[in-house]
């Protein structure tokens, strides 16, 4: 049994960034962070993401300069001679709205919950098809998925996952899983204790594809690190992200790589945390060790309500905002090279 830690967290300012663990000698650590480009569209944070075949899309988010919210959604595609086409598709019915969550089953996208301009949770969901450039709604919602913002979401062995975040009572723990088959929604095994902004991905461990949750808030940064196994409807706790064994393999972890309303994305069968509030760090996973290491700083500003996707096995961030500003920048990492400051 994984050993409980307790962490006294004097101050968390959800709008502040705060760099825990950066030094002088960033340069000692592998990864370089490279400006692919400015997306031709509104800077915004807090949007949402999700791929078919080897595109991204994005949509949603607000821009904190002119204090707006969109429903906008947009398609990327990443050229073979290094530019990048941005074509606006349709936008996502309903209201405006950022923290939302997404997913793709490979050929749909899936939009929903998140916070509108008045300050009210969202419940609604929809699916997108590129063939048609035309979302749809989805009804028959479960009753037990409130409306709420900075939910997680994420797609795995032909359902999605829906879950944790905070509706207008408290954060939440609980997950659904839905059937794009069927329309249908079942409620699964709740998370061990509520969260909100916690990151998630989809990674093959070497057993098959899984889903993970890891870190957010709730009272606090939280360390734990969770993997869903469908088959027996359970959370597996993986290693906590904290140094919180007598062992030596985290030692280095201390908070550098807990964190809320980060990003995660894979790519080389590794994972990959960057962003977010409470560090600034980006650490790489090996599923087959349960190890962490530490890589190079993100380069680009700092932020937090970014978003991240892989296409073609790279790993990408984009959009985000920080407390005075919003970004519509693009970077990806290159985990295995030495960081140029200049690229």
């Amino acid at each position: 049994m994984i050993k409980q830690s307790i962490f006294l967290l004097t101050a968390l300012l959800i709008s502040s960034l705060c760099f825990t663990g950066c030094s002088d000698d960033d340069d000692d650590y592998l990864g370089n962070w490279v400006d692919r480009a400015g997306l031709d569209f509104d800077v915004r944070g807090h949007a949402v993401c999700f791929t078919i075949d080897n595109n991204v899309y994005i949509g949603t988010g607000y821009d904190v300069d002119d204090d707006e919210k969109f429903n906008d959604f947009y398609k990327i595609e990443f050229l073979s001679s290094g530019g990048i086409q941005i074509t606006q598709i349709s936008d996502l019915p309903g209201v405006a709205r950022d923290k939302g969550i997404a997913f793709s089953s490979g050929t749909q996208g899936y939009v929903g919950l998140g916070v509108d301009d008045n300050g009210d949770y969202l419940g609604d969901f929809y699916t997108y098809s590129p063939t048609t450039n035309a979302w749809e709604t989805l009804e028959n919602l479960p009753s037990g998925l409130t409306p709420r913002k900075d939910a997680v979401a994420f797609y795995v062995d032909g359902k999605g996952y829906v879950g944790s975040g905070k509706d207008d009572e408290r954060e939440r723990s609980d997950f659904y899983s839905f059937d794009p088959t069927t329309g249908s929604w079942e409620q699964i095994a709740t998370l061990n204790e509520p969260r909100t902004q916690a990151m998630s991905f989809v990674l093959d461990d070497g057993t098959g594809k899984h889903g993970y949750v890891v870190g957010g808030y709730y009272n606090g940064l939280q360390d734990d690190f969770w993997r869903y196994e469908p088959s027996t409807n359970e959370w597996i706790a993986l290693n906590k992200i904290s140094d919180f064994t007598d062992s030596s393999f985290d030692d280095d972890y201390d908070s550098n790589i807990m964190r809320s309303d980060g990003v995660a994305f894979t790519m080389g069968g590794r994972a990959y945390l960057a962003t977010g509030s409470g560090s600034a760090l980006t650490w790489e996973w090996n599923p087959l060790t349960d190890r962490w290491k530490q890589k190079t700083l993100f380069e680009g500003d700092a932020r937090y309500g970014a978003v991240a996707f892989t296409i073609d096995d790279i790993g990408y961030i984009a959009t985000g905002r920080n407390s005075g500003q919003s970004y519509n920048d693009c970077w990806y990492f290159e985990p295995y090279e030495e960081k140029e400051t200049k690229d």
